[in-house]
């Protein structure tokens, strides 16, 4: 198993683990979607695999369809989607994705939130080449499709790693790579229970327990904010049991 799947498996995320958290995230993903490819699943692949994600995830169908028609609103005000990048204690570089529709509020947060936790929020893009940026898709097995045979074949169409995962077989390709997989794994009638990107560090730091308490107090407080979606870092994970 490679370097992505074994940081993503160790990754605790708590936000995904609150399902109000999870309903927030992928409507305003879904509203994102929407704006920018139009209302129609069938000539949205975006938009098509997120409702996909929506019903794995149980959220109800009336939260689908308002995250729809707020995008076809007319008065609703779009959503920016802006990347912070900035260090933590303990040299911990930290990418923030946010959705937001008054990025002035966010940036002042994000700016808070590092600043009273001792780090320091950095330019735009000066993080960038610490982490990978990857689609991963989460589809479901295959009767008769071997995980040797899938990977030989999506080679060709940017997948570097596949990988198997309880019941479900994770796929991590090349950020460009995302249409030409999902309509790949489509036109072969695979289940797609997700469809996400990652930052996948190339190196993590390793922390003592206490200073991984400190920077962990951070990315709290990031992950609370309801205009972030997503947070990445590059400290050592630890899983529960250690």
């Amino acid at each position: 198993m490679g370097r992505a799947f074994e940081y993503r498996k160790a990754r605790k995320m708590k936000r995904w683990g609150n399902m109000a958290r999870v309903f927030t995230k992928l409507g305003k993903e879904i509203t994102i979607a929407t704006k920018s490819g139009g209302p129609d699943p069938e000539t949205n692949p975006r938009l098509r695999v997120l409702i996909q994600q929506s019903k794995k995830e149980n959220m109800p169908k009336d939260n689908v369809d308002r995250a729809i028609k707020k995008a076809t609103d007319k008065d609703y005000t779009d959503y920016k989607e802006m990347i912070y990048e900035g260090y933590g204690p303990y040299g911990i570089a930290i990418v923030v994705e946010t959705a937001t529709d008054n990025p002035t509020r966010t940036v002042a947060n994000v700016r808070s939130y590092f600043n009273k936790h001792g780090g320091s929020l950095g330019t735009s893009g000066s993080l960038e080449f610490l982490f990978d940026h990857k689609c991963v898709f989460k589809i479901a097995s295959k009767e008769g499709v071997s995980l040797e045979d899938l990977e030989l074949e999506l080679i060709d169409y940017g997948v570097d790693e596949v990988v198997e995962d309880e019941e479900d077989i994770i796929l991590y390709g090349e950020f460009k790579s995302y249409s030409d997989i999902q309509s790949y794994l489509e036109e072969n009638n695979f289940e797609i229970h997700s469809a996400e990107f990652e930052r996948i560090p190339h190196e993590t730091k390793s922390l003592t327990p206490e200073q991984r308490a400190s920077i962990e107090k951070l990315l709290e407080k990031f992950e609370e904010d309801d205009d972030v979606q997503n947070v990445f870092h590059n400290m050592e994970e630890v899983d529960d049991e250690e």
